[in-house]
């Protein structure tokens, strides 16, 4: 199976299997791990921040970092297209009596600055529920991997520090934004009060995400991921292989850049695909094949030994990862042209 299902899928290598077996470990409950806190202390020395802790998912990091952040009955400005807002069970909500905001996202993955302005409620009206936090996407996955760049970043700073808002960056995909960027992940993660990322996706390890900000935040995180049932004991057998995915995956990062630029390259031309966007910039390529068609053509590429995903809006995504070399591409685009243009110029499904 060629699968582009998602980065998530990817098997842990070699060295972090090796990792996990020999990896030192203590009761992290009783911050006795060594293994957890390394990770910890590459985590946040590598975002440029204060501190870190390690936690199950991207989601319970995001979670984590808001509840530490936004006080009950307040809001979180946010994309209506983010992974948060639309992808995490409302947990914010749920657990934290938190109000999400949503306020629309543009094609590029930003929210305008107009928007973001006009979203801010008036704290002195009572009858309203104020803002705390504003919470950024960085790579935006529904944007097809879109990075935001430093200036907006730095624009929307801006806007956080003239009304006293915190700003949140769910970067699960960080290191593909430095990547894309050219520029060090701290970089990118200083605009932000709170930073996460997982491990678990383009990095390749088989598990956890990081939540990255200053001593005191980091302090406030830990007891709610207690609080939510996410404490560790023997954690570094797992934060073995995150060490293993920081050290090791994310110079490589680039090639899954390169091979989905090609792949949307050798697809644009196909008979009915429609790119959604035009930009690749990470690992992701999204692309439509005529309306209704597009659950029949990934059953038709399923049984070539080929596998893609459909996300909410319906549109077909494709993610590159460590798993898929340059034949898997190429097999891919063969199997696509077979599918979509054969002899006959007839579709095959």
């Amino acid at each position: 199976m060629i699968d582009f299902l998602s980065d998530t899928v990817t098997l842990p290598t070699a060295e972090m299997r090796q990792a996990m077996f020999s990896a030192d470990v203590g009761d992290d409950c009783y911050g006795e791990d060594p293994t957890v806190r390394e990770l910890e202390a590459v985590s946040a020395a590598r975002t440029g921040k204060q501190a870190a802790a390690f936690v199950t998912s991207g989601t319970l990091a995001n979670l984590t970092a808001l509840l530490a952040q936004c006080p009950r009955g307040h809001e979180v400005l946010l994309g209506d297209r983010s992974d948060l807002y639309n992808y995490e069970a409302g947990g914010v909500s749920v657990a934290g009596g938190v109000l999400l905001h949503p306020v629309a996202t543009a094609e590029d993955g930003t929210l305008p600055l107009e928007l973001l302005r006009a979203a801010i409620r008036d704290k002195s009206d009572y009858q309203c529920a104020p803002a705390a936090v504003i919470a950024l996407e960085n790579p935006h996955c529904l944007s097809g991997g879109r990075v935001l760049g430093l200036k907006y970043l730095s624009s929307v700073r801006a806007l956080a520090d003239e009304h006293g808002l915190k700003i949140h960056m769910d970067g699960a995909r960080i290191f593909n934004a430095q990547a894309s960027l050219g520029v060090p992940v701290a970089r990118i993660a200083e605009h932000a009060d709170s930073l996460q990322f997982c491990l678990s996706k383009s990095l390749g390890a088989p598990y956890g995400s990081m939540v990255c900000g200053s001593a005191a935040l980091i302090d406030s995180v830990k007891r709610y991921r207690k609080m939510l049932g996410g404490g560790l004991r023997q954690g570094g057998i797992m934060a073995a292989a995150g060490l293993v995915a920081l050290n090791s995956m994310v110079e490589r990062l680039a090639e899954d850049h390169r091979r989905a630029a090609w792949l949307a390259q050798e697809i644009r031309g196909l008979p009915g695909v429609q790119l959604r966007s035009e930009k690749i910039q990470t690992n992701m390529v999204f692309f439509d094949v005529g309306g209704q068609g597009n659950q029949a053509f990934l059953q038709a590429l399923q049984e070539r030994g080929i596998r893609m995903g459909i996300l909410g809006d319906g549109v077909i995504r494709a993610v590159l990862h460590y798993m898929i070399d340059d034949q898997a591409v190429r097999d891919t685009v063969a199997a696509m042209a077979a599918i979509l243009c054969p002899a006959t110029q007839t579709s095959t499904f």
